[in-house]
């Protein structure tokens, strides 16, 4: 680099247009620094590039998109977008649902899907290294073959990619037992604001030598530079779950069901809760027939092997008829506990069908599930809009789901004083605004009320000093600190 870095602790607004030429510069530029079918500028297909699943939060058509097949060329985007002081907007599968991969004016937004190789998988320290664009499943199945385990698996595994669950701190249907993401980044590659191609963290075991940059990589959300490899931890595979599977007759009884089973000591390895609104609008897709006359099924799995195993569903059991559920089962057909699941993981784009879906992300104690189950239901019929809820129940992690009729504008505005609503009732209750989503643009007001002042501007000076020309996703996670 030839331009040193600004000095001031703020850093400075990048230029919609680019600041040393224009956007036709810049475009040049990138022409002359990648592979012909590295660049996209066709605004047909920008279109595509444009936003993530988010489809409430602002976007607009990027100046251009790359799609980068090595760490190098991720490198050359950022030094040219520094030169010309242009946004850089990292984006994998566009699965998230917070606006984090949203573009902005005048940016590049740089693809990493088709960084997707699996570069190796280490049996006896057991860790794979990949590249970003490696979706989640197809790394699962990969390393299956080695007899070995990745477990974070957010609903969105067969289509979101790591380098997006690791930017976000993506968690899952088994991060109750397992943890989410970041428990399992060991290391990671990664071009700076400085346009730098660094590695961070280690392979060993243990590691403690200086601050914990990799962890402070996951769920940066690109603010803080951009993914281009990623060094995993892996478990062996686990034994075969055990279904237990409840119904219950409201979400407040189905969230008493949820602290019943953490009361009786169980840590499962899912519980997550889906209710008719969910399961009706999967079989109106799939036609699967799951549709119950259940208002909320509860979906538990314990993986504890053998009689230990046994006698835990069976404790999962009894706290689901303790809270009340109108019929519970452990059940005996893997085939529909695995349809169960299915459709779970299916809620969200079914509901997709039926209308603009705003969807909330906030994480409780344990304790608090029933009475957050109780506002939510509360603040839908305050605001006369329709909240489908489905969780990742077992460690408190709720996405109420806000449906709006197609062009009802009015419907749109409720919903978006609902979800406010949401989100102040988890504050209150002493909750987080988003378990693993991330901030994006949606969730920005929501940071603000949660992190006192003072931590805020340990936020913004760390961004301030790994991204000193502010080109690394801007205006996501954080509103402009007052001058």
């Amino acid at each position: 680099m030839t331009t040193p870095p600004p000095t001031n602790r703020d850093a400075p607004e990048p230029s919609p247009a680019g600041a040393a030429g224009g956007a036709a510069d810049l475009v040049a530029a990138l022409a002359a620094a990648l592979p012909a079918d590295r660049l996209v500028t066709d605004p047909d297909v920008l279109a595509a590039y444009a936003h993530d699943e988010a489809e409430w939060a602002e976007n607009v058509l990027p100046a251009a998109a790359v799609r980068p097949r090595i760490a190098e060329e991720v490198q050359a985007v950022v030094r040219a977008c520094i030169e010309h002081r242009t946004p850089v907007v990292p984006r994998g599968a566009g699965t998230g649902l917070s606006g984090g991969a949203n573009a902005t004016a005048g940016c590049v937004v740089v693809s990493l899907e088709a960084m997707d190789a699996v570069l190796e998988v280490d049996e006896l320290e057991r860790f794979a290294v990949v590249q970003p664009g490696v979706i989640n499943d197809d790394l699962r199945t990969h390393v299956a073959g080695h007899g070995l385990w990745y477990p974070p698996d957010p609903a969105s595994s067969p289509w979101s990619t790591i380098g997006g669950n690791v930017a976000t701190n993506a968690g899952g249907v088994c991060c109750v037992k397992y943890g989410v993401t970041r428990d399992y980044v060991m290391g990671v590659q990664v071009v700076t604001g400085t346009g730098e191609l660094v590695r961070l963290g280690r392979r060993t075991a243990k590691g403690v030598a200086g601050y914990d940059l990799t962890g402070l990589m996951v769920g940066s959300e690109g603010t803080l530079g951009i993914i281009t490899e990623v060094t995993l931890r892996l478990r062996p595979l686990r034994d075969p779950e055990r279904t237990v599977a409840g119904y219950f007759d409201s979400v407040v009884a189905a969230g008493e069901a949820v602290t019943a089973v953490a009361a009786a000591g169980l840590t499962p390895s899912a519980l997550e809760l889906v209710d008719r609104h969910c399961l009706a609008a999967v079989d109106a897709w799939k036609n699967m027939g799951l549709s119950q006359d259940a208002e909320v099924v509860l979906l538990g799995r314990v993986d504890t092997p053998g009689a230990a195993g046994d006698a835990e569903a069976e404790q999962m059991l009894a706290a689901f008829e303790r809270a009340g559920a109108s019929w519970a089962a452990v059940s005996t057909d893997a085939e529909e506990a695995d349809a169960l699941f299915a459709a779970r993981r299916l809620a969200y784009p079914a509901l997709e069908r039926l209308g603009p879906v705003l969807t909330e992300d906030v994480c409780m104690p344990k304790a608090a599930v029933p009475s957050m189950l109780a506002r939510i239901e509360q603040i839908g019929a305050s605001h006369d809009i329709v909240i489908a809820n489905i969780a990742h129940a077992g460690d408190g992690n709720l996405h109420p789901l806000l449906i709006t009729p197609p062009g009802d504008e009015a419907a749109r505005d409720r919903a978006q004083l609902a979800f406010q609503d949401i989100i102040a009732a988890a504050l209150e209750l002493g909750g987080t605004v988003t378990g693993e989503h991330g901030v994006g643009l949606l969730k920005r007001d929501g940071l603000v009320a949660e992190i006192p002042e003072a931590v805020l501007a340990m936020h913004r000076s760390v961004k301030a000093a790994l991204d000193p020309y502010g080109i690394l996703n801007p205006g996501k996670v954080f509103t402009a600190p007052a001058r």
